[in-house]
């Protein structure tokens, strides 16, 4: 006869039980590949890292590389083109990612630079979408990198979409943080004070605090619907071409173009 402790304990069993430990460990797989900066992982790493039988990982790696989310290379596995496929799909549910490309290449002043939308997530810059622009240097963060919010422009200008509510839990998961490019500590007094400015302004300005040598500019973008996340308009400009009078006229033309991404119907709600 089963006891009742018996019973209980095999209800918290399932209740704890992974229901899919095959997808979870695909994901893992996936994660670890992100996080290895472009390098190549073995079987025996990913098995390790996972804590599970090399002969599980090999069917999982197998399974993947099928599905063209991972490739096999002479060092290991790294992440597949479809992951690229599955990235740009996602950035494209987003009105103001569509749009962006065809408002940038007509803006006088900023078709030429290189120009960046990002989403907040977590404590980080997530970037979804680039125009390359025609200037002769090629740099900022790749799509789907991170970069700190309260060091990048773009994560300064997300941050600024926040109610007070959230802009406190914010500061209080993840301040005060020190910059691994300059030293620089931001503090929560640090970053309401950059936030202040930055709203007085119009725009938010990084210099060099998350990318060496590039001065940030960034402006937040409107939610188009209610259920999208804060996303950011910004540029990446070389420290020694960012003079105040370029930064204040890519500030405004980025002004400019996120007005013209706002969705037409929330602003008439707005108003009203």
């Amino acid at each position: 006869m089963t006891s009742e402790i018996e019973v209980t304990e095999g209800i918290g069993e399932r209740g704890n039980r992974d229901p899919a430990p095959a997808v979870t460990r695909a994901l893992g797989i996936l994660g670890l590949l992100a996080e290895a900066d472009g390098r190549a992982l073995s079987l025996s790493e990913l098995a390790r890292t996972l804590g599970i039988a090399k002969s599980s990982c090999a069917n999982l790696c197998q399974a993947l590389e099928d599905g063209e989310m991972i490739r096999r290379t002479s060092d290991g596995f790294g992440l597949g083109r479809r992951n690229a496929e599955l990235g740009g799909a996602y950035s494209l549910q987003f009105n103001q990612v569509r749009e962006f490309f065809g408002l940038i290449s007509s803006s006088p002043t900023l078709r030429g630079e290189l120009v960046q939308i990002a989403m907040l997530d977590g404590a980080d810059a997530l970037y979804l979408a680039r125009h390359e622009g025609r200037m002769p240097y090629r740099f900022g963060a790749p799509l789907g990198s991170r970069l700190p919010a309260v060091f990048s422009a773009a994560g300064n200008a997300l941050l600024m979409s926040l109610t007070e509510d959230q802009l406190t839990e914010h500061i209080d998961q993840n301040l005060p943080l020190r910059s691994g490019i300059d030293g620089l500590e931001v503090t929560p007094k640090e970053l309401r004070q950059r936030l202040t400015l930055a709203r007085e302004r119009g725009f938010a300005v990084d210099e060099g605090h998350s990318t060496s040598g590039v001065t940030g500019v960034a402006v937040p973008l409107a939610a188009w619907s209610p259920g999208d996340p804060p996303l950011a308009l910004g540029t990446a400009i070389p420290m020694d071409q960012a003079d105040p009078l370029r930064v204040a006229a890519v500030g405004t033309a980025l002004r400019e173009v996120a007005a013209r991404l706002e969705n037409p119907w929330r602003a008439r709600a707005a108003r009203d």
